[in-house]
């Protein structure tokens, strides 16, 4: 079966996560902006940053078009719950396909709104390079950093109690993240997220790193839980269930 509303809405999800992206880089980031102005210490934007991001991820996930796809929004989650067995694999192809054109899509109607500010370098079309420590600590770390995330997130999504909290641990995760970790490799997690931007304004830096290094993480951090949990263990490839419609090998039906 072809499940055309949820790969809509995994383009649509990723669109406003993109758009939410370049919006607050300008509103944070950019010289002519007010706040950039009274928040001097590049740490503190990052926070700004970070908060920003996190509570748009929270909200995304926990939103009626959230719940019914799931809220993968990244090619490498839905590889991962396709290893899980989660999700069939032409749901997962059409999902990658979706995300990566969502990304593009939310990029560029931001260059239309956002105009000469989306390029000024302090914003940088919301690009995502390696830092100044280079090509294999940004690896490294968006390895890192996907290893912990996707790790967090079947810990938490497949236990009861603590499940309905999936969106707000994930915030604190993109939040903390940007924080702390954007300076080695600004931060994706996602091969789509950092395409998007690519495209639209042929950048192309270290574009290997963001397809390599984030299923490479969330693929570990699947094959830990699975010999620790067991595969009876993953309930369902959504973030946040609840009982609207599924399209996964749900253990929750």
């Amino acid at each position: 079966m072809v499940h055309w509303r949820e790969y809509l809405i995994e383009a649509a999800l990723l669109a406003i996560f993109m758009l939410s992206a370049a919006t607050m880089t300008v509103v944070i980031q950019h010289p002519a902006s007010p706040l950039r102005a009274f928040v001097d210490d590049a740490i503190a934007r990052r926070v700004l940053m970070g908060v920003a991001m996190g509570l748009t991820a929270a909200g995304i996930i926990y939103s009626p078009w959230g719940r019914r796809s799931g809220a993968h929004m990244n090619p490498a989650v839905t590889l991962t719950f396709f290893r899980l067995g989660k999700i069939s694999g032409g749901d997962a192809l059409a999902y990658g396909g979706a995300q990566f054109l969502g990304s593009v899509v939310g990029i560029f109607v931001a260059s239309l709104g956002l105009l000469r500010w989306i390029a000024d370098p302090t914003v940088n079309y919301v690009a995502t390079a390696p830092g100044p420590t280079g090509d294999i600590v940004a690896f490294a770390a968006e390895a890192t950093i996907s290893f912990v995330l996707m790790l967090v997130v079947l810990t938490v999504s497949n236990q009861h109690r603590l499940s309905p909290f999936t969106g707000a641990v994930v915030a604190v995760l993109v939040a903390t993240f940007i924080t702390f970790e954007a300076p080695l490799s600004g931060m994706s997690m996602n091969p789509a997220r950092t395409l998007g931007p690519d495209v639209i304004a042929g950048i192309w830096r270290g574009l290997w790193i963001y397809f390599a290094a984030p299923p490479l993480g969330m693929l570990l951090a699947a094959e830990i839980f699975l010999r620790v949990r067991g595969r009876l263990a993953v309930r369902c490839a959504k973030l946040h269930h609840d009982h609207g419609p599924c399209i996964f090998n749900c253990g929750y039906s």
